[in-house]
């Protein structure tokens, strides 16, 4: 429409009215800095437009209004990639600046944004009165004004806007304000990485490192630059440098006191950033410490737990890590190891493991000794690979050492090594805790162990055979035990028991009870009364939570008729009835229940007698067989007989194999409560 506006308006030269009418030629200029105004308000604004053409006796006027609040919608749109005309970055305001009279801008109250240009038409006889003045008439703006339009952004604007992008929309204002070659911005955020540039002429680059340092200092040099430093907080320092087109004629004081406002305003956006930066990458480490301390607590097994320590290092710490621990000896063994490149772990372990190093000492094997000797801080090595080393301490003891290799393409930052020292204290304290479970757990096996018979005697024409599963592998104590004592070459002392409770008072209790047993049948006492002593000892100790029930049998061979078998005299004292496992395949439960021992000052006790064919197996166990759970249900007695009259007339072993399989079979459950088996079986 407005092509057709201006053709209408055209005169030809040597036409009667000429002067009145509008040249071919501007007409064309009018029509071509026009559409670069319209595509410039479609780029950059992104808004409908309006264009308004005014034609006076000595001027054509051209404004374009688009409903944008401003040339900061540029920042605001998504990244895309430009094409043609689009890609030359407001070469279009350069064409209108060169060939219109006059041209400018204009920030309206409602946000609204006018771009306007001028051609001045022939001038008009003296006759003609002055036309009046446009209404956008070019005037020189004073210096708050252009203070103004270059700090000033929409609040709505600046709370949409990323630092970077506020950055690169004040830097582009600049250079336009002084019609500078360039203006860009280096920070230098003191992690040892150097000043980089994060934006010059408008484009925000956080990516791009120059490598240079920041020079401080005002005034155009010989390089026609304007450096200024940004008013930062340490350890983050910065500089706007503007750099002046050759033989501009720019004015030094303009340009100082126009850089010098706007850099309290840019530093401001890149102190915000840093800050938030510098928050984000605190709130990561600190879910990173969390989460290692989680993976650190999960095993109290040592091999597990240094194993976790470097994997929780690589690659976030350093591209290698290495755990040594102080062996009793006193020297140092390499217990983990790890590489984010995995074909490179040969190589180092050859390095790191001082096992592999014959002769005397190496460099880094005596840093490592320093480091376990003292204790205080991390140390920081280059031979033979660069890295840092950090004692490994826990209640005041030393553990080992941590190596951790340095990043890829840096050295290892102050806050590098502060978070290097935190995970050394917890791996520390996780590997100091298990080495004291695992002392502590060697020390409870090895006291269970001793509360059983090292070996079943070996006797011809009687089989032994036992079973222990214990309810828990770990620093728990069980109060069942089993015995098997020879009295002479044709008896033996056969007891089974169950000691109330659990841990160190209840394997003490264990113990007494086994070998005082013993040492009242050596004195030849009948096996009532030895039993009897027994609770007088128990009852003696004052203990009463500590009783145990007992299923003692006097086994000895069959000299009656030469029949073979064997004759066993049973007491049971509160224990669960044995089970006789006959060779025709039946079995039954046996003797007669009485007291527990250690409970009450006078225990009733019954001894019955009992024959063991050729072929038969007396099978004794504890109370966790016939109460193992599985939901509401008990394996139970019956399920017992079952079990044991299926393997009737196998070896003792397999008896007990057997009913161990029918137990663990029976609920998926872990144990509960101990379970001891032993059976005897007459050889056939």
């Amino acid at each position: 429409m407005l092509q057709e506006a201006l053709r209408e308006l055209e005169v030809p030269d040597g036409s009667p009215d000429e002067g009145k009418g509008v040249d071919p030629d501007m007409a064309d200029t009018a029509i071509l800095l026009a559409s670069e105004l319209c595509e410039n308000a479609v780029m950059h604004a992104g808004t409908e437009f309006e264009v308004a053409l005014t034609v006076t006796d000595t001027a054509l006027t051209v404004a374009v209004t688009d409903r944008g609040p401003g040339p900061l919608e540029l920042h605001l749109a998504q990244p895309r990639q430009r094409y043609g005309r689009a890609a030359s970055h407001g070469r279009g305001l350069a064409l209108v600046q060169r060939l219109s009279t006059t041209w400018g801008t204009r920030h309206e109250a409602d946000g609204r944004h006018v771009i306007w240009f001028s051609l001045a038409r022939a001038e008009q006889p003296a006759a003609t009165p002055a036309p009046p003045a446009p209404p956008d008439a070019e005037r020189v703006w004073t210096t708050a004004e252009q203070a103004r339009w270059l700090l000033h952004v929409p609040p709505g604007l600046v709370d949409r806007l990323e630092p970077a992008e506020l950055v690169a929309e004040l830097v582009r204002r600049l250079r336009e304000l002084l019609d500078a070659e360039s203006v860009s911005v280096e920070v230098d955020e003191g992690d040892g990485t150097g000043a980089k540039e994060i934006t010059r002429d408008g484009s925000p680059d956080p990516g791009l490192s120059t490598g240079s340092e920041i020079i401080s200092g005002v005034g155009p040099g010989p390089d026609r630059r304007v450096e200024v430093r940004l008013p930062t907080t340490a350890p983050l320092r910065g500089v706007l440098r503007v750099t002046h087109r050759a033989g501009g004629g720019a004015d030094p004081e303009r340009t100082r006191d126009l850089t010098e406002l706007i850099a309290y305003r840019v530093a401001m956006a890149v102190e915000s950033q840093w800050l938030r930066a510098v928050d984000q990458r605190r709130r990561s480490w600190m879910t990173y410490l969390a989460e290692t301390s989680e993976l650190l607590g999960q095993s109290l097994d040592v091999d597990l737990a240094v194993a976790v320590v470097p994997q929780v290092v690589v690659p976030r710490l350093g591209r290698w890590c290495a755990v040594h621990l102080v062996e009793p000896s006193g020297g140092l063994r390499l217990a983990a190891l790890t590489h984010a490149d995995e074909d490179a772990l040969p190589e180092l372990r050859a390095v790191l493991d001082p096992d592999g190093q014959p002769g005397p000492p190496s460099e880094l094997r005596a840093r490592l000794a320093e480091v376990v000797r003292d204790g205080s801080s991390a140390v920081r090595f280059a031979v033979p690979t660069d890295g840092i080393a950090l004692p490994l301490r826990a209640r005041g003891r030393a553990l080992g050492t941590l190596l951790v290799g340095r990043p890829a393409n840096r050295p290892h930052s102050p806050e590098d090594v502060v978070l290097a020292g935190d995970v050394a204290r917890r791996a520390a304290l996780a590997i100091h805790n298990a080495q004291s479970t695992g002392a502590h757990v060697a020390v409870s096996q090895a006291l269970q162990q001793a509360l059983l018979p090292r070996a079943l005697p070996v006797v011809p024409g009687v089989e032994f055979a036992a079973e222990y599963l214990p309810a828990s592998t770990g620093s728990d104590v069980g109060g069942d035990f089993y015995d098997v004592l020879t009295v002479d070459p044709s008896s033996w002392l056969v007891s089974i028991g169950d000691v109330c409770g659990k841990g160190a008072r209840a394997a003490a209790r264990t113990g007494l009870v086994r070998d005082v047993l013993r040492v009242l049948v050596r004195q030849d006492r009948s096996l009532p009364r030895a039993v009897e002593r027994l609770n007088d000892v128990m009852i003696e100790a004052a203990d009463p939570l500590q009783f145990c029930t007992l299923a003692a049998a006097m086994v000895s061979r069959n000299r009656r008729g030469g029949r073979g078998g064997l004759d066993v005299q049973l007491v049971l004292a509160g224990h669960v009835q044995p089970v006789l496992v006959r060779a025709d395949g039946t079995a039954e439960l046996i003797g007669t229940f009485g007291t527990a021992v250690g409970l009450v000052p006078t225990v009733r006790l019954t001894c019955t007698e009992h024959r063991v064919a050729p072929g038969d197996t007396l099978l004794v166990y504890t109370d966790g067989v016939t109460e193992r759970r599985r939901g509401r249900e008990q394996f139970g007695a019956e399920r017992l007989l079952t079990v044991a009259a299926r393997a009737a007339g196998r070896p003792a072993v397999q008896i007990v194999g057997a009913v161990r399989d029918a137990v663990e079979r029976f609920s998926a459950e872990p144990l509960d409560d101990d379970v001891a088996l032993l059976a005897v079986r007459a050889a056939p």
